[in-house]
Parts: structure tokens; C-alpha cells; sequence
């Protein structure tokens, strides 16, 4: 296993790299490309945004092992994982609405502190100290995946005016430099785990370094903006009346999932899709412990395979394929290696089928935050963004909840996991025909109007 994993690296780098040359020379690289002042505007979100994600894929490959090495048992390491995603469904809702509110900004900068707070709770064997760790850090994930985008999209089409067929560009790069960094990630925190005298813990505190220098460069590079501000005024003063607004605004974001029928597919879709996938964050490491892998290379390869969806992702884009029929193709592939996982013979067949389920993760998440840019309004798109992780926190819990017993199955995990992905894919093909209709409805009108 541990020559597979090495040799894999190796090869799935050199596709990487070849969907990826293929990518930049699609017609809306090269347009956004000859633009300084959207190229300055695009790398002063990156710098940001990639510490962010740096820190937090960091801690990624040892997670588990590091529960483990602290001699928990495998239903104690999946109730700590459940408490991450129940406090990041319970809580992490009410950051959206906050971000919107108070600023995006502001809102960023507190993942980081979170985040770092998350981290330093890893020195500590203590169950209790690493529960609040996960609140902590089930809290800073709901931030790192909504308020850093919701503050590009805005100051991208809203406050600067680039033309938004350049935001799936940004979402693009965004997935395929972020899996760069990921893979450089999973060699980083393998080396310090194996070399370093803290073992497990070294990358966690690794991480600390990158969270304090975007927060620093977010404070003193980025400008503020904000949502739907009007909604809690400025007159609002007692902690009980904030408490009461903010909910009200959380309930205009649930509001507007329920009135537009493509936004509920939407967060459907990724509700299920990404139950899935944090299954199988918690589920890989043991699926594969059995054949002593590198964990951090296996990471690393995982990351790779993003790369490269990402990368087909913008040359299928350039093709004329919409962003739904992507993201429709993104579930019926992991669809497939899911079902594939239940009837894996070993870790070295489970692993194939892991690395295809990273191609659809990576054509899944440009594909949905394009989706999320064109359909989410503006004044609410943080509070939607965290509404529809809901969901997604509660079929995970439900199915860590269930992987904590003596005679859990992972195959039985993946079955339901693929069922899950048989229902998404019917909501995906629902969402190509409603925006297929949107878009006719609209050419029809602006037809009209031409001829008049």
C-alpha cells in the first residue's frame, strides 16, 4: 500500500498538470487573465484565503490518528466528530446572518481566532477540553465555507463590477490551487508527524502560523461589506434585541430557501452530497489503516484528484456545459464509487475508488459555488450558504452516531451513502430542467423586448 500510495502521487501529478494547461488556455482564463486590476484584485483574495484553507487541511490527515493516539476508542473519536458537525449545524447557522450583518470581514478574521482556539485544544488528552475544540472548531468550518466567498462574490460583481461570468474562473483556481496546497499540506503534516518529536499533534500546531497571518493580512488588506444591514438597524442596542433580530434575519434566509424552488435543489443537493463526504473523511483513514498506508501521501493524493476535477471542471465549462449539468456529472460519479466501496474487496481497491470520489469533489465545488453566485441574493448569501449546511451537519451526525456502535459496517455506511447520492442526483436532474426553464423564460423576454 505504501508503494501504491507513492507511486500514485507521482502519476496523478502529471495528469494534474496536464488538465490543468488544458484549463488555462479556455477562453474566460484568457479574457480575465489580460485584466490587471481583476488579476490584483483576484491574488489579494487569494493570499487570504489559501492561509485560511492551508491551516485548516493541515489538520485534515491527523485528526483521527491523533484521537487515537491519545487512546480513545473508535466510538469515542466518532462522538467527537459528531459534536463538531452538531455545533457547526446548532451554531455555525447564525454566523451567516452575523457576516451579513456586521461585516464579512470581521467575520473572517473570527475564524481565524476560532480556528487557532480549535487547534491549541490538541494539546490536551482531556475528552472534555477536545469536545470544546470541536465546538470550536465545528463553529470556524461554517465560517471558512461561507463568509470568505460570500465576501468575494460581493466585492466582485457588487463593489468592483467584473463580469460574473469571471466569478467561475476565481471558484476554479480557488479548487485547484487550494488541492495544491492540500496535497503540499498532506506531505507537510506527514513529515512533521513522522520526524517532529510531537507525533500526531506537530501539525495542528504548524497550523497555528498560517491562521494569524491571514488574519493579520484580512485586517489590514481587505475592505468591509455587508448584507442585508437594514434588517437589524442601527438603533438595535440591548443583547436581547440583537438576539431577536438576528433571528429574524436567520429566518429571511430559511424564507428564501422555501419560495424559489432552485435554491431549495440547491442546498438539497449539497446538503446530501456533502453528508457523503464528511462520512468519508471520518471513514477513509480506517477503511485504509489495514494496509499501513502514508497518510499524509494518501491525502496528497486525494488532493491531486481534486486538482484535477477542477481543471475539467473550467475546460467543460469553456465547452458550453452549464455549471448543473457539471454538477449533475460530479454526483453520478461519486454515486458510483461509493457503491463501488461496498463491495471492496481491501484497501487497495477502496483507494481507487477513493481517488475517482476526489475527481467528483472536485467538479462538485466550483460547479455549486458557481451555482450559489448566480442564485442566492445578495443581501442574504452567507445566511442561505450556512442554512444549507444544516442538513448536511445532521445526516452526518446521524451517521457517525451510528458508526459509533461495536457492530457498525463501513460498507453499510457507504450503502446509505449511496442512496443518499441516487436522491441527489433525481434533485440534479430536477435543477437542469428548472434553470434550463429559467433561462428560457428569460431569452423569451428579452426577446420581447428587442423586437419592441
Amino acid at each position: 500500500m505504501k508503494v501504491l500510495a507513492y507511486v500514485s502521487i507521482f502519476i496523478l501529478g502529471a495528469i494534474s498538470l496536464f488538465f490543468h494547461g488544458i484549463a488555462s488556455r479556455t477562453k474566460p482564463q484568457v479574457a480575465s487573465g489580460n485584466d490587471p486590476s481583476f488579476l490584483r484584485f483576484q491574488k489579494s483574495y487569494f493570499k487570504v484565503y489559501f492561509l485560511a484553507l492551508f491551516s485548516d487541511w493541515l489538520q485534515g490527515p491527523y485528526l483521527y490518528k491523533l484521537y487515537s493516539h491519545y487512546g480513545f476508542e473508535h466510538s469515542q473519536i466518532a462522538f467527537l466528530y459528531v459534536v463538531g458537525f452538531a455545533a457547526s449545524g446548532l451554531l455555525g447557522t447564525i454566523t451567516g446572518s452575523i457576516a451579513d450583518h456586521f461585516g464579512r470581514k470581521k467575520t473572517c478574521v473570527a475564524y481565524t481566532v476560532l480556528s487557532s482556539v480549535c487547534c491549541l485544544t490538541k494539546m490536551s488528552s482531556n475528552f472534555y477540553i477536545l469536545v470544546f475544540g470541536r465546538v470550536m472548531g465545528g463553529i470556524s468550518t461554517s465560517m471558512l465555507f461561507s463568509c470568505f466567498e460570500a465576501w468575494y462574490v460581493h466585492e466582485h460583481v457588487e463593489a468592483r463590477g467584473f463580469p460574473s461570468e469571471w466569478v467561475p474562473v476565481t471558484l476554479s483556481k480557488s479548487t485547484f490551487w487550494g488541492g495544491v496546497l492540500a496535497m503540499v499540506a498532506g506531505i507537510v503534516a506527514n513529515g512533521t508527524a513522522e520526524w517532529a518529536g510531537l507525533g500526531p499533534l506537530s501539525p495542528f500546531l504548524l497550523a497555528l502560523a498560517p491562521l494569524a497571518i491571514s488574519g493579520a493580512m484580512v485586517i489590514l488588506t481587505w475592505p468591509e461589506n455587508v448584507g442585508q444591514s437594514k434588517m437589524l438597524g442601527s438603533e438595535t442596542s440591548s443583547v436581547i434585541e440583537v438576539f431577536g433580530s438576528l433571528t429574524k434575519f436567520c429566518m429571511e434566509g430559511l424564507r428564501c430557501i422555501w419560495s424559489r424552488e432552485v435554491i431549495f435543489l440547491l442546498g438539497l443537493i449539497q446538503s446530501l452530497f456533502e453528508s457523503v463526504m464528511y462520512t468519508f473523511v471520518f471513514l477513509w483513514t480506517p477503511v485504509l489503516e489495514p494496509g499501513h498506508p502514508p497518510l499524509g501521501v494518501v491525502f496528497s493524493c486525494f488532493m491531486l484528484c481534486m486538482m484535477i476535477g477542477s481543471s475539467l471542471y473550467s475546460i467543460l465549462i469553456a465547452r458550453g456545459y452549464s455549471s448543473q449539468q457539471i454538477l449533475a456529472v460530479a454526483v453520478g460519479l461519486a454515486m458510483g464509487c461509493i457503491t463501488w466501496c461496498v463491495i471492496a474487496s481491501g484497501p487497495r481497491s477502496s483507494f481507487a475508488a477513493f481517488l475517482l470520489l476526489e475527481i467528483a469533489v472536485g467538479l462538485y465545488y466550483p460547479s455549486t459555488g458557481h451555482l450559489r453566485s448566480h442564485l442566492l441574493p445578495e443581501e442574504v448569501r452567507a445566511n442561505v450558504t450556512n442554512w444549507f449546511r444544516v442538513p448536511m451537519n445532521f445526516l452526518t451526525c446521524g451517521g457517525l452516531l451510528w458508526l459509533c456502535g461495536d457492530n457498525a459496517s463501513p460498507q453499510i455506511a457507504f450503502g446509505a451513502s449511496s442512496f443518499l447520492l441516487l436522491f441527489s442526483f433525481v434533485l440534479s436532474a430536477r435543477l437542469i430542467q428548472k434553470c434550463n426553464h429559467k433561462s428560457s423564460i428569460q431569452d423569451t423576454a428579452l426577446s420581447s423586448t428587442s423586437a419592441v
